[in-house]
């Protein structure tokens, strides 16, 4: 059975935000230290970084990072982390010890060698509104007061300019150090945010939420006015206590319940009045949770466990079929949806994974480079129609999963049109008739990435195993005959003809 796909290449529906390819890194396992930091290593530069992380984040065009946490941040004085004589200190929240290494002045120093945005967690934990309004000074004051005076003589003589803030991390949560009640949190929030942006007036703020109405009306009622985005995020399959990973299938049933929580919140927004104000930052999102089992435990073993993250097989096809679903979503809905941050960035369930001689790149990379190379800047018009679905078992109930997921962009200083294809389908090449309508192309080419097998995965000694391949089409008639592989995410480029 044939696909149609409609493109209508003169109806645009909404202009994205290219921070929905942001990523996060907090310090927990290797993510930090023996990820992206690793004074001493051969790898390493002057300053620690790992140069071939940084180099793999530059061709992804990463745009702003998100740091310290997560959960992390909940029990972090950055006050600590500023110093000249750097002093340890326990996490309480994964319960190591935490050697102040890697601070606020590496953060944003790391932020600017690999071109993106700097975005700062506060502690909403055990911190205060005085803390976090301190940091901002820390971070953007010119010269005035204590803080601005400790980075310049810190041998930070230019303010950072640290645009986004967000104030807490999952504090909805009883898992999070200094959780809060939807009372508390909305009045937490305003006092916060009041002191922060009377340092900074120019700052952009966040505070962590859910798709849920009790705590957004408490929230919003007490906060709205300061608040320019909310924070969500999302894990689908969840592996917190046991590191047993969904299977393909189960996996493409998980796409279809990205959308779900984006519409709530938006709906949210839109009741009280506040979809033109505050934005959805979807601030932490993979298909995989963090494996952290025991950590509340006085006998078992809570430590060894976390090294189950970083086991390369278990990140196959899947990974990367999921997370193209969810880039699709953002774009689809890229009037309420404008930032995004794939967690982790490096190792645990990172897109890219450290070793003692280089990096292996995993399938969700290359979900990046395909989309921050290729698609453009302008949602526009397309639909599928006569495409098939697959039954999968997802727990014990049938879901239909329809098997192609389709989002059309188009450059608006050249007017080249990208189209995302996913293939959910587990065994079968799906074939697709592509019109687009009023639209004059000199070449067609399409990008798959694809692999072998359906759970194929790259390793230290299969590091391509998973890759993109490319294609040039025929120009022809229309509608385009295109076929795309079983298991894959393809990206169809049109190059206009501007004669």
């Amino acid at each position: 059975m044939k696909a149609q796909i409609e493109v209508n290449a003169h109806r645009a529906l909404g202009v994205r935000n290219v921070m929905i390819y942001g990523h996060f890194i907090e310090h927990f396992h290797r993510q930090i230290y023996g990820g992206i930091y690793q004074p001493g290593h051969k790898l390493s530069n002057e300053a620690g970084y790992r140069t071939d992380v940084i180099d793999a984040l530059k061709n992804i065009n990463v745009p702003v990072m998100r740091w310290p946490g997560g959960c992390f941040v909940s029990n972090y004085n950055w006050k600590e982390g500023i110093s000249i004589n750097r002093v340890p200190f326990f996490d309480k929240a994964w319960r190591v010890e935490e050697s102040n290494q890697f601070g606020t002045d590496e953060f944003v120093d790391y932020s600017q060698q690999i071109g993106a945005e700097p975005y700062i967690c506060t502690n909403a934990g055990t911190g205060t509104a005085e803390d976090m309004s301190d940091w901002v000074e820390y971070c953007n004051l010119e010269n005035e007061g204590k803080w601005a005076s400790l980075r310049i003589s810190n041998g930070n003589i230019e303010p950072y300019n640290v645009k986004y803030w967000s104030i807490g991390n999952e504090n909805y949560g009883d898992w999070e150090i200094g959780a809060k009640s939807l009372n508390e949190w909305g009045r937490f929030v305003a006092e916060s945010a009041k002191m922060m942006k009377r340092v900074d007036p120019s700052i952009e703020l966040f505070a962590a939420s859910i798709p849920d109405l009790d705590w957004n009306i408490n929230l919003i009622r007490e906060a709205g006015k300061y608040l320019d985005w909310i924070s969500i995020h999302g894990y689908w399959d969840v592996l917190n206590e046991e590191n047993n990973l969904s299977d393909f299938e189960t996996c493409m049933a998980y796409t279809l319940d990205i959308e779900p929580p984006i519409l709530q919140t938006k709906y949210i927004l839109g009741s009280l009045g506040y979809l033109d104000k505050i934005r959805i930052s979807f601030d932490e999102w993979n298909l995989r949770g963090w494996h952290h089992p025991h950590v509340n435990s006085s006998t078992e073993d809570y430590l060894s466990p976390r090294d189950l993250n970083d086991a390369n097989e278990s990140y196959t096809m899947a990974d990367a079929i999921f997370s193209a679903c969810f880039l699709n979503q953002c774009l689809k809905h890229c009037d309420i949806v404008q930032m995004a941050n794939f967690s982790p960035t490096v190792n645990t369930r990172g897109a890219i994974f450290t070793h003692e001689d280089g990096i292996v790149l995993r399938s969700t990379y290359f979900v990046f480079q395909l989309y921050t190379t290729y698609m453009g800047d302008e949602v526009i018009d397309s639909y599928v129609s006569g495409g098939d679905t697959f039954r999968v078992d997802k727990k014990g109930i049938t879901v239909e999963v329809p098997s192609l997921d389709v989002i059309t962009t188009r450059h608006s200083l050249t007017g080249d049109i990208a189209i995302a294809i996913v293939n959910r389908h587990p065994n079968e090449a799906k074939e697709c008739e592509l019109n687009i309508r009023q639209y004059d192309r000199t070449k067609i080419t399409l990008y798959s990435l694809q692999s072998d097998s359906k759970d194929a995965y790259n390793d230290i000694d299969n590091p391509t195993r998973v890759s993109i391949k490319e294609q040039q089409l025929t120009v022809n008639r229309q509608p385009h005959l295109i076929s795309v592989p079983p298991h894959s995410v393809n990206m169809v480029y049109l190059t206009r003809n501007n004669s």
